[in-house]
């Protein structure tokens, strides 16, 4: 019997295990990949501790995935694969096909999203088996370690900033500068914005203008976050990768007149905006999930060509439990990254 490893939780919050599981044969419509790399996401949290409905045990996570397909379904050569062929799989890990948003090619909002770690197994594993239109092919000039969290983190900061209202010129600020906000700062001036970080401390200033800002605002300093930016000529748009709702809220009154925020960093805890703050400024609050196989092939493409790349640390799928506390505790820098080799 041929076997592959995988890591995984048997009981909601509980601690990574090693585990074999049988190589299977992708069905119709599906490849299984031989991954090589996995990111490991913040979003992976809400799976390993049940936090939502539908998980189940043993929980085998990751949806940063990057590999090779190794074996073709039924049909899938038909739609332009073949076995060797590089490709990622992200936070879209396909969609039904009939629901309203899917019919109306909105299917990053699917009704039945089919995100991997919640769907089917994920890429804690050395195999995945996914539907073929969660496929992004992957260029040859990114490394597997570099496209893998290219699938989650960059397609949401990349498409965070080119669904936005922002043009080549705007002022565009990047409201925290980690997992997401690193690669937010490189995609904003690559794309042309005047770029402004903001995060906590005078100390990251250097770093975030070598990612390419042009302002750095220190949210610990005297001056608040959103009077700073005011001084700035006021954001066209912020985008706010941190996932804290008090920060964001402060950083609302930086707005430009029909200035619009951005909200990717997760918190379940209620923004603390006023109707009047958005009224009177024509202003727009937007949540934005991830984005679809072809976007993430458009991230990947847009990274290649500009020279952007996470800033990741590797390690063996064997201490994927030391890589998921590691990123928990906000230790990593920037994304940590599980390697199958």
């Amino acid at each position: 019997m041929n076997t592959y490893r995988v890591a995984q939780v048997t009981a909601a919050g509980g601690a990574f295990e090693p585990a074999e599981r049988e190589v299977p044969q992708p069905g119709p419509g599906h490849v299984r990949i031989a991954v090589e790399a996995c990111g490991v996401c913040h979003s992976d949290a809400f799976f390993v501790t049940a936090a939502l409905p539908g998980i189940t045990f043993p929980e085998v996570p990751g949806h940063e995935i990057a590999g090779r397909i190794a074996a073709l379904g039924e049909g899938v050569r038909e739609r332009g694969w073949q076995a060797g062929d590089r490709v990622a799989v992200g936070w879209f890990g396909g969609s039904c096909g009939y629901c309203r948003p899917c019919r109306q090619g909105d299917f990053i909002v699917c009704a039945r999203l089919k995100v991997p770690g919640w769907a089917y197994d994920g890429g804690f594993a050395e195999q995945v088996v996914a539907p073929v239109d969660a496929l992004a092919r992957i260029p040859d000039a990114l490394a597997a370690s570099d496209a893998g969290p290219m699938a989650c983190a960059g397609v949401t900061t990349y498409n965070g900033l080119r669904r936005g209202s922002a043009r080549p010129g705007d002022l565009v600020a990047v409201l925290g500068v980690g997992g997401l906000g690193h690669l937010g700062v490189q995609y904003a001036a690559a794309m042309g914005f005047e770029t402004v970080a903001i995060a906590r401390g005078a100390e990251k200033a250097d770093f975030v203008k070598r990612l390419g800002a042009h302002h750095y605002i220190d949210s610990t300093a005297r001056t608040p976050v959103a009077e700073a930016l005011q001084s700035l000529g006021g954001a066209r748009l912020v985008l706010a990768t941190a996932g804290d709702s008090g920060a964001i809220t402060a950083a609302v009154d930086g707005l430009a007149p029909r200035g619009e925020l951005v909200v990717i960093g997760a918190d379940p805890q209620a923004l603390g905006i006023s109707p009047v703050q958005l009224i009177a400024h024509g202003r727009v609050v937007r949540g934005h999930p991830s984005g679809t196989a072809q976007d993430v092939e458009d991230t990947m493409a847009f990274s290649a060509l500009h020279g952007i790349r996470p800033m990741t640390e590797t390690v063996p799928l064997a201490r994927a439990g030391e890589a998921y506390d590691r990123m928990l505790s906000g230790a990593a820098r920037f994304r940590m990254v599980l390697t199958m080799s």
